[in-house]
């Protein structure tokens, strides 16, 4: 019991010395664009008001500043080689996904010639990869009116890799493959079904796909059919 104390004790003690350094980092940050201005000043002080603006996202400060909960997950590193004259040359690839749980979700990828830079790398390609999801209860064997799984059918791809979700009643889980539960725990759905098709072993492009999949709940343009349903 000791010992599991202990370690409770150090994580919590990382977690806190990263928030004190998170926070240092943006007091001390200077913008440098009009948007990252704008953020500081608190003209812009919502995500809402960020995708209203349209204005290009450079500093991944911004995000931080905006959304400071924001978790970030590492789900996929492998070690790459690349064949030159000269020989074989080592590099790491990491994939990293970060989201605040509610609506907003990123993933990104970086690589170097060590880990941990990589992993940075990845995150700040993350932030600045952020999409808005639109949650709902599309079942229709569902009538709460919460936003636990997706609100209608959507389909995504990235590769061979195509996936589509299906809004599933509250209770029944996430049915998905166990590469993408962390993209749907990030955005807060709890319920949906899922049908994929294609290399699904290959994990980044089954968590672009799933990704792609989401963003389209907000951006596609809904059928006639889901219009009629939703005036009913």
């Amino acid at each position: 019991m000791k010992e599991k104390r202990s370690e409770r004790e150090k994580t919590a003690e990382r977690e806190k010395r990263k928030e004190s350094q998170k926070k240092e980092e943006l007091s001390e940050w200077i913008p440098k664009t009009t948007l990252g201005k704008k953020v500081k000043n608190g003209e812009i002080a919502s995500m809402n008001e960020l995708i209203e603006s349209k204005l290009p996202l450079i500093e991944p400060e911004i995000i931080d500043y905006l959304l400071p909960d924001l978790e970030e997950k590492m789900v996929d590193f492998k070690k790459t080689t690349k064949v030159r004259r000269a020989g074989r040359q080592f590099s790491f690839r990491a994939t990293v996904l970060v989201g605040d749980k509610n609506q907003f979700i990123g993933a990104g990828t970086g690589k170097h010639k060590e880990k941990w830079p990589a992993v940075r790398k990845a995150t700040r390609r993350a932030k600045l990869n952020l999409t808005r999801v639109r949650k709902g209860c599309g079942s229709w064997e569902c009538t709460c009116g919460t936003g636990h799984s997706v609100p209608f059918k959507v389909n995504g791809s990235t590769g061979s890799v195509k996936i589509e979700l299906i809004p599933a009643p509250k209770g029944t889980g996430l049915v998905v493959g166990n590469n993408i539960k962390d993209v749907f725990g990030f955005v807060g759905i709890k319920d949906v079904w899922s049908k994929t098709r294609g290399a699904t072993d290959t994990r980044l492009n089954f968590i672009r796909a799933t990704i792609n999949a989401l963003s389209k709940t907000t951006s596609m343009k809904v059928s006639d059919e889901i219009r009629k349903k939703a005036l009913k």
